[in-house]
């Protein structure tokens, strides 16, 4: 069973707990349950009959229970009621400023935990120094009312990570955290790192129902090998496998009429580029020079559909609920800024909505294609990559006739795009998919656990 209700806490000093009479029909309920933390209480119907739950300062405090007055959710399974879930959102970069605590970042987290309320969970933010293994607690980050607050309480039900980048993720300190974690708390770990591009496209090549969407991609070997692909496909684009923020790109495009190749690309100034060779192997050694490119895949160019001769692609952001199912959540057009080899906002970049750029029927039309094409890359990532995904950012083409391409998958995809003031709502419901996911991960992890730690 699955239903929230309000928590209310009272003076009592009794290890007693007031709930509503439905609960206890048919049902010998002895131990309360908050994140690790577990007590035995005395269960007792709600003497006015009220559907929610009463405990005292006592029972707050031996499970550790920040009293938000918010309904959270409720299960029940071996004579034990949980409530929750707690949700813990592992991160890094901590600063010592209470106003700030995670610097530039602060704002982005302090809108993702106060969905509390909406989701009906407690999210709460912290890092590997915050956690006191011998007593089972952690200093959890919590925000409300406009400002943070910092409360001991125990581990949590289930981990979203949002640690900022690669290099944090491999740091050798913080992978013991969340193999601890999740190897001797067996703790549910979700949005576990960062995808690299090679890994997703070899995955998905595998899955026959995907396959259609996955333009040519290969890890660069030769120039020669480059020769080929520009045989194939006129332009191709050099990516680093562990990319993000479109850095490092590069375009190489063959013009047949005058036999000269053209590489785009943005220099170490941000300065967009496009130069002309009369070689392959002098574009290579003029651009990359001495450059080990073992780290570099290269991939089949797509001839877009454009808005005012800029080309266009699409962000797609899909996230899974409360129920475990994927939900498309937010798509945005991102049209490429002048000279740019890429559609970001930092190389000039422009955020729109499918609806300011396409005549009604036909952007309905491009959003369904999008969506079922986001819908069935997500389930197929969800089978082919390791841990479990909760959410992803997709960078999706479309070719002049009208076919859908996937061009990146992203783990924990950036949120520039809702920065358009049309894009506000979407905002909101990917921040609280991301938590949602959480209360069917914990219920998952008390009702069929061999389904979570298999």
């Amino acid at each position: 069973m699955r239903k929230r209700y309000l928590i209310e806490i009272s003076d009592s000093n009794q290890t007693t707990v007031y709930c509503p009479p439905s609960l206890l029909e048919g049902r010998n309920i002895k131990k309360l349950t908050f994140g690790s933390q577990s007590i035995e209480v005395n269960f007792i119907p709600h003497p006015e009959r009220k559907e929610k739950f009463v405990f005292g300062k006592k029972v707050a405090e031996m499970i550790y229970f920040p009293d938000y007055k918010i309904p959270l959710h409720v299960f029940i399974e071996n004579q034990t009621l949980f409530i929750g879930p707690l949700v813990g959102i592992f991160t890094a970069g901590f600063t010592p400023f209470s106003i700030r605590p995670i610097g530039e970042r602060s704002l982005f987290f302090s809108k993702l935990l106060s969905v509390k309320q909406m989701v009906g969970a407690l999210p709460f933010m912290f890092g590997e120094q915050h956690i006191d293994w011998d007593r089972g607690l952690i200093k959890g980050f919590f925000y409300h009312e406009n400002g943070w607050e910092i409360h001991e309480i125990p581990f949590p039900n289930v981990i979203y990570d949002r640690l900022p980048n690669r290099k944090t993720e491999n740091n050798s300190i913080l992978r013991k955290v969340k193999e601890r974690l999740q190897n001797d708390y067996l703790i549910p770990w979700y949005n576990p790192g960062f995808f690299n591009k090679l890994d997703v496209f070899n995955g998905l090549i595998q899955d026959r129902t995907v396959r259609e969407y996955l333009p040519e991609t290969q890890a660069f070997s030769s120039v020669s090998q480059v020769r080929e692909l520009l045989a194939r496909h006129s332009h191709v684009y050099l990516k680093p496998i562990n990319g993000s923020l479109g850095l490092g790109i590069h375009q190489i495009i063959f013009d047949e009429q005058d036999a000269a190749y053209y590489c785009r690309y943005c220099d170490s100034d941000g300065v967009n580029r496009l130069r002309k060779f009369a070689t392959l192997d002098g574009l290579f050694n003029t651009v990359f020079g001495s450059k080990r490119l073992n780290s570099i895949l290269v991939q089949q160019g797509i001839s877009l559909i454009k808005n005012e001769q800029r080309k266009i692609d699409f962000r797609v952001h899909t996230n899974k609920d409360d129920k475990g199912f994927w939900k498309v959540t937010a798509i945005a057009a991102k049209i490429a800024g002048p000279g740019s080899v890429t559609t970001h906002l930092k190389n000039g970049g422009v955020i729109k909505t499918p609806e300011e750029i396409f005549p009604p029927a036909e952007s309905r039309d491009l959003c369904k294609s999008l969506s079922e094409a986001a819908l069935l890359l997500s389930r197929s990532l969800e089978k082919n990559m390791a841990g479990i995904i909760g959410e992803i950012g997709f960078d999706l083409g479309v070719g002049r006739d009208g076919k859908v391409w996937l061009f990146e998958a992203n783990s924990k995809p950036g949120r520039s795009i809702f920065s358009h003031p049309e894009l506000k709502g979407f905002d909101l419901l990917t921040r609280k998919l991301s938590i949602a996911f959480a209360i069917y991960l914990t219920e998952q992890a008390i009702y069929y656990p061999e389904e979570i730690f298999k």
